[in-house]
């Protein structure tokens, strides 16, 4: 069985002491590749050299977290528009969006910011990631004029109502990335879900973060998509080797990986 996690920071401080068996223990989960989206400039160089150690198996994005937004944010897009300029091989950008959960200061420089980057994906032919927080309303406006566009992505970490994932769906060339939070006691994810098509969705962990029944609570790693798989196959009421499958190559097809 062959699995994707769409969304891991194993390039955090929480992973610099065992990364060597984090990955290990991923291979053996039947993990094959690892998309690995960037914070702000303060990341670019521990992505870049966990995903050139891990050549062919991590795979870097480049792009400007919203949380790190704020008064110096043109700045930061200058090292993001340096970057996509460089011989590095970004898959994608990402991980990009808005925040509004802690703080709504930055808000328009969020919008701003994901607007700009948004228009780089499509200058680049480039997938988006997207980080979504109290910010629904808010981003899909940003999206709205791109509907008719080549622009495509995922929205990473998916945890909305029913109406936002019509809303997601009107964009023919997104999925919906699914963690360990469908796991979770109280999560209404399982419902919402029966109403997203299994070739709309990609799984992920969002390591360290999230960590999926039954080690909530620990630190997340990219193995623990397999517990995520577990659950979304019980929502679907597939096999979980039919949902690895299809969740697979949904992932490899948007970051164009399988062509």
């Amino acid at each position: 069985m062959k699995l994707v996690d769409s969304h891991s920071h194993l390039f955090l401080e929480e992973f610099t002491d065992d990364l060597t068996q984090v990955i290990a223990r991923a291979r053996e989960a039947g993990v094959t590749h690892i998309f690995m989206p960037n914070i702000d400039s303060t990341t670019i160089e521990s992505m870049l050299r966990v995903c050139s150690e891990y050549k062919d198996y991590c795979f870097p994005m480049i792009g400007l977290h919203p949380t790190s937004v704020n008064a110096d944010y043109e700045k930061e897009l200058d090292v993001v528009v340096k970057e996509l300029a460089s011989a590095n091989e970004y898959v994608a950008i990402g991980e990009i969006g808005m925040d509004l959960y802690w703080d709504k200061t930055f808000l328009k420089e969020q919008q701003i910011a994901l607007d700009r980057q948004i228009k780089w994906a499509l200058e680049y032919d480039l997938p988006i990631v997207i980080h979504c927080r109290e910010a629904f309303d808010y981003i899909y406006k940003v999206l709205e004029p791109y509907k008719s566009t080549t622009l495509r992505g995922i929205f990473h970490s998916f945890t909305g109502t029913s109406k936002e994932a019509d809303s997601i769906m009107e964009f023919s060339n997104f999925l919906i990335g699914i963690n360990g939070v469908v796991t979770f006691k109280k999560s209404t994810l399982p419902e919402v879900l029966k109403c997203i098509p299994l070739d709309r969705i990609v799984l992920e962990t969002d390591s360290p973060y999230l960590t999926p029944v039954p080690n909530r609570g620990k630190r997340n790693e990219s193995a623990n998509v397999k517990d995520t798989l577990i659950k979304v196959s019980e929502v679907y009421g597939k096999s979980p080797e039919m949902v690895a499958q299809t969740t697979s190559e949904n992932a490899l097809k948007v970051f164009g990986i399988l062509k």
